[in-house]
């Protein structure tokens, strides 16, 4: 049961990971179409074959789709997923997540002769209460790989993994919505930095966080 309220104009730290903690990115391919989804499956209005879609030089027409979210920042792992969404219709969330995972874990079960689900039960979601808190998942999304180190494969630098390359302007044509974070610093250069400030003390957490469950008893 899930008791978030997903309410317009809202930010939200949505994640999950592979059941069992599987990975659910094995290849360039998978990273691929993953990130495809993301842009392709963001549109209030069906949008039928992901793969005819993809193949188009024009692929949603002359007019720019009505999105079901702002995807604030991403960052894709091996074996788990965080996004930073806004909803912008009702059930946008709810809607562009059960078609990213319905989707993904389709073509990942076809691909690899499997069945059954790929994800760990439904997508957690928690509301971005406070400001400060929303700079901090800021950094924590954008540089999830780097809070996680070791994690991803060598192959996963190849391509545009985590919205961090749109943040620092490596990466030009992206899909995030950065302003809300971007314009509270003069530059992307002050934002880089701010990250690279804030993150010890993410994985600081992290350790702390792993200590205190290594001493509790069930």
């Amino acid at each position: 049961m899930r008791y978030t309220v997903f309410e317009e104009g809202e930010f939200y730290h949505i994640y999950n990971r592979g059941v069992d903690k599987r990975n659910i990115f094995e290849d360039k391919e998978d990273l691929q179409r993953f990130l495809n989804s993301m842009e392709m499956f963001n549109t209030v209005d069906i949008i039928g074959s992901i793969y005819e879609k993809s193949r188009e030089d024009d692929k949603f027409g002359s007019l720019a789709p009505k999105k079901l979210v702002n995807i604030i920042a991403y960052c894709l792992n091996q074996n788990h997923f965080h996004f930073i969404l806004e909803p912008l219709v009702e059930n946008g969330v709810q809607k562009f997540m059960h078609r990213i995972s319905t989707g993904y874990t389709n073509y990942f079960n076809e691909k690899n002769d499997r069945s059954g689900s790929l994800f760990q039960g439904t997508y957690k979601a928690k509301h971005i209460s406070s400001n400060e808190y929303l700079l901090y998942l800021g950094v924590y999304v954008n540089l999830n790989n780097m809070v996680h180190e070791g994690m991803n494969k060598l192959w996963m630098r190849e391509l545009p993994f985590s919205s961090f390359a749109e943040y620092s302007g490596e990466q030009k044509n992206g899909i995030c919505k950065k302003d809300i974070i971007l314009d509270q610093f003069k530059s992307s250069s002050d934002f880089i930095k701010y990250s690279k400030d804030t993150l010890p003390l993410i994985r600081k957490r992290k350790e702390d966080l792993s200590d205190f469950k290594s001493v509790c008893i069930d």
